[in-house]
């Protein structure tokens, strides 16, 4: 991947990176990590301009979440929380839905906000707040700015590191791997409690 992401900055200059940065946004296994290093790295040589590199990179990071934002919007709150219902759907129950949607209702703009800031999670929280049908422009404007300031930290790492730019990925990668096994756990403890509520319903109607 690695070798992709170099040809793409390499071919296409900063809209390359505006347009690695979207596809991270939608496909998270992307590490923006290395693209926005990599861009400033290559600002800092003269190949390519550091204004450009940074509003290209934000351009994509909000069309990205965008894009999720609109399948979030596209689903609708009601269609996911009648298929939360159904006997079959482990991974959420409507109680927990409902929690998740009175909990972006009450912080969305927060959540939005900082999550902007944390791998993995940056890209995924689009949906939720499409389900929410929050603001589009709210969400839009919240969007820039979170994915503004990581793109600006990102890029600056690898305009100062100059021939040292690549150990910017080799530093934040523990921390993704940290955050990806929280969302795992997460996940799984969503699951294992699923099945006991619905074996407890399937055993208690059994007996009566």
């Amino acid at each position: 991947m690695a070798d992709w992401i170099f040809s793409i900055v390499d071919r296409l200059g900063a809209p390359g990176v505006g347009f690695l940065i979207f596809l991270e946004n939608v496909i998270p296994p992307i590490p923006s990590e290395l693209i926005l290093p990599l861009g400033g790295f290559r600002a800092r040589t003269g190949t390519l301009d550091l204004w450009w590199v940074w509003s290209a990179a934000t351009m994509g990071s909000v069309l990205g979440a965008l894009v999720l934002y609109g399948v979030g919007a596209l689903l609708g709150y009601e269609r996911v929380h009648t298929l939360c219902g159904r006997p079959w759907f482990i991974l959420s129950s409507q109680k927990d839905l409902e929690r998740g949607h009175r909990l972006m209702a009450s912080h969305g703009g927060k959540i939005v906000l900082l999550a902007r800031c944390v791998p993995l999670i940056r890209s995924v929280v689009s949906i939720p707040a499409g389900l929410a049908r929050m603001s589009l422009w709210r969400f839009t404007l919240l969007t820039a700015i979170g994915s503004g300031v990581w793109n600006a930290i990102f890029i600056g790492l690898g305009w100062f590191l100059g021939e040292n730019w690549d150990r910017v990925e080799g530093a934040m990668g523990p921390a993704s791997y940290v955050v990806l096994g929280l969302v795992l756990l997460g996940v799984a403890w969503l699951v294992v409690r699923r099945l006991r509520a619905r074996d407890a319903y399937v055993g208690t109607h059994r007996a009566s």
